[in-house]
């Protein structure tokens, strides 16, 4: 979805699709860093 989004964007220059390209890419690294944490509380010790 990033790079159809990046394609279309640097085809057609449209500055709302740049803004949705943005708003994905923050919206996987933020998947990213959550997934990193849950993995990290699973890996973490229980007390």
């Amino acid at each position: 979805m990033l790079n159809f989004t990046w394609d279309v964007f640097s085809k057609s220059g449209n500055v709302e699709t740049y803004l949705l390209f943005k708003e994905l890419e923050q919206d996987i690294a933020d998947l990213k860093s959550y997934i990193e944490e849950e993995i990290a509380d699973i890996d973490s010790p229980q007390t």
